[in-house]
């Protein structure tokens, strides 16, 4: 089956983690990527550590089955042979900080004069207007100002560092993806672009629906610590094991409480809202008690919602996602090595090229091999 996104150019324009990820989701469903990356440097992800061969491995992963241009845009050979590409493209991605591409005389408006169907997209952290548009931010940043790091917090009150770039994937990546494919499904209809403004704080306020339901019908906005997945009931915690290790330990409906209690041998604490705090305690002592593998074993084949805190290799190794294929997939590199390429949420129907693809050198490509395509044709 044809990929269903072959024959659609995208100009990549960005650098680091949204944007990059949002292009590889596009190529891996069969987009053609060119990568517009400065010359002498490039994406500053290449210069990132670990090493897997001339680049990051980071770059690797990020940046599988595309093409690297250098171009300076501020050069007139350089600008011209930009804005070629332009005319020939479906898709454009930038997420610079508001106003530079205006600057520069790129800007959307500037770019519709070049190609009416040009579905242009600009992810940041703020969106392109309002009172934080133009502040320097990062991940971290935008999860404390929507509100969402503010719902956990360590044992001394301070919020812990998350561990995945909500903000970067979840509110910039995700969303880019799904209003570009919703773009070029208007302009089927309409034959004009337009432009995408992606901002990711503005999409984190999605992931806290409940928090917002919460807080708007009754008045009692959730705080950390409390709520029913926020640290307020025994039935969603984290708990130790005698050995160290932790169960993840979520039966929040009624029958997987019970059966849970009856496993641990507490069925006294059939009611935790009598007194959350004493039937948390009394389940940690509990759970305390065993060790990891003993409480699995005793859990294994048990509808419970109990689940091993596990390390990212254990997880990466797990009999499940070796089953579901999550590492087949590979990326190379100019020296032929391979490690396995980023798992993406596309069905493998729609997924284009094979199991192995490399990922660009910088500049690697040049201008005149973009020239002849069929999509060149498109706008001549």
């Amino acid at each position: 089956m044809m990929p269903p996104l072959e024959g659609i150019r995208v100009l990549d324009l960005s650098t680091l983690l949204p944007g990059p990820l949002c292009t590889l989701l596009l190529a891996d469903a069969g987009a053609e990527v060119i990568k517009i990356e400065r010359p002498g440097r490039g994406d500053e992800m290449r210069s990132y550590e670990p090493r897997f061969g001339g680049d990051s491995a980071n770059f690797a992963l990020l940046n599988r089955g595309k093409r690297s241009l250098a171009l300076d845009l501020k050069q007139p050979d350089d600008r011209t042979a930009f804005l070629e590409l332009v005319a020939t493209a479906d898709v454009l991605v930038e997420q610079f900080r508001p106003g530079v591409m205006q600057r520069l005389g790129l800007d959307p408006a500037a770019l519709a004069r070049v190609n009416p169907r040009l579905v242009y997209c600009s992810i940041t952290g703020y969106g392109q207007h309002g009172p934080l548009a133009e502040v320097a931010a990062h991940d971290l940043n935008y999860l404390a100002q929507s509100g969402m790091l503010g719902l956990s917090a360590g044992a001394d009150g301070t919020p812990p560092l998350p561990q995945a770039l909500v903000a970067d994937i979840g509110g910039g990546c995700y969303p880019a993806v799904m209003n570009i494919l919703l773009a070029l499904r208007q302009r089927d209809a309409t034959g004009t672009g337009c432009h995408l403004d992606v901002a990711m704080a503005d999409n984190l306020f999605t992931l806290m629906y409940w928090g917002l339901a919460e807080g708007q019908a009754t008045g009692r906005w959730p705080r950390a610590g409390r709520g029913l997945v926020t640290g307020g009931t025994p039935r969603y915690q984290v708990y130790a094991t005698r050995d160290g290790r932790h169960l993840a330990v979520a039966p929040l409906e009624d029958k997987f409480w019970h059966a849970f209690l009856q496993i641990i041998e507490a069925p006294q604490l059939e009611d935790p809202a009598l007194d959350p705090q004493a039937t948390r305690d009394a389940v940690a002592h509990a759970i305390a008690q065993r060790t990891a593998d003993e409480w699995l074993q005793r859990f294994e084949g048990r509808d419970v919602c109990v689940a091993l805190v596990a390390t990212l290799e254990e997880a990466v190794t797990h009999p499940h996602f070796r089953a579901r294929g999550l590492f087949d997939r590979r990326v190379r590199n100019a020296d032929g090595a391979e490690i396995a390429a980023l798992p993406l949420p596309i069905d493998a129907r729609f997924r284009a090229g094979g199991t192995s693809a490399s990922y660009p050198s910088l500049g690697e490509a040049r201008p005149q091999e973009f020239a002849d395509t069929p999509g060149a044709e498109r706008f001549r």
